[in-house]
């Protein structure tokens, strides 16, 4: 038999949401989805969702730049692929061009022709056009922009 599963007053589940923004920034989506996780009913939900706004615990346009930075910068993704994440995780579109504006194109350019040059060195590919594929493969999967990679390719596998 299992256990009745826990329930939470409205402001068990507000306090315990206001830490879960503080921890880390959240999408409205996640947010959504841990209170429902929490058996929380749609009316509770909305009135929590409200409140985290209200008192600025969450924030879509914070979100959506933190996201890009962090993944930018430690994962090395591409605008496509940021972009991809963003609307999966329901961000408007507004606030995903404000967010992947933040990357100056002499950084996004930088990064990725630093990432180019160390990927080139590291294909232990003898074969010319296997290479290629190789090298086009993973930046694609990155999300770059399929012109940067093709130029770049022909440029550095000869």
């Amino acid at each position: 038999m299992q256990p009745p599963k826990k329930t939470y007053t409205l402001q068990e589940a507000t306090k315990k949401l206001e830490h879960y923004c503080a921890y880390q920034e959240r999408s409205h989506q996640e947010v959504r989805q841990k209170l429902e996780g929490m058996n929380m009913i749609p009316e509770a939900i909305d009135v929590i969702i409200i409140h985290l706004l209200e008192h600025n615990f969450l924030n879509e346009e914070r979100f959506a730049k933190a996201y890009v930075s962090g993944k930018f910068k430690m994962k090395n993704w591409g605008k496509s692929r940021l972009t991809y994440e963003l609307k999966r995780k329901d961000v408007s579109k507004v606030n995903i061009i404000t967010a992947i504006d933040e990357i100056s194109d002499e950084q996004y350019i930088e990064v990725f022709n630093s990432l180019a040059k160390k990927k080139v060195d590291a294909i232990k590919e003898t074969d010319k056009w296997k290479k290629k594929r190789k090298f086009v493969d993973y930046f694609l999967r990155l999300g770059w922009e399929s012109y940067l990679v093709y130029d770049k390719a022909n440029e550095l596998i000869k």
